[in-house]
């Protein structure tokens, strides 16, 4: 996805179901959605064309008259992306972040040690 086309929230509700489905139609699309939130066939239709045309998704076969998709971005790379624009909006640091989830019970010290643990066994 080009960096300028960061996805919407239902954008992404659309590239999890993607993820989670490898390639599909839009109607398989539409009905893995939960029932109490699933938005109708035509509005899921427009989104995915539209992230045609932000490049995170391609047709890959027609069958019938139903397209095949696939995502041509990963979860990883768009949720880092997200991230990264969220933390610009702070000026770039995560420390008020970090603060913020910890004062508010959202990450634990535990929760912290074991990010800086799995961070230590990657390499730079």
């Amino acid at each position: 996805m080009k960096k300028s086309a960061r996805p919407t929230r239902l954008e992404m509700e659309l590239l999890e179901a993607l993820w989670k489905l490898g390639s599909a139609s839009i109607r398989e699309i539409q009905e893995s959605l939960p029932d109490d939130r699933r938005p109708e066939y035509t509005t899921v239709q427009t989104i995915i064309y539209r992230l045609e045309e932000k490049q995170a998704v391609e047709r890959v076969k027609k069958i019938g008259n139903a397209h095949i998709f696939r995502p041509l971005v990963t979860r990883q790379s768009t949720l880092g992306a997200l991230v990264d624009d969220f933390l610009g909006s702070f000026g770039g640091s995560p420390e008020a972040l970090v603060t913020h989830l910890f004062e508010s019970g959202r990450i634990s010290l535990k929760d912290l040690k074991e990010l800086e643990r799995q961070s230590k066994g990657k390499s730079p």
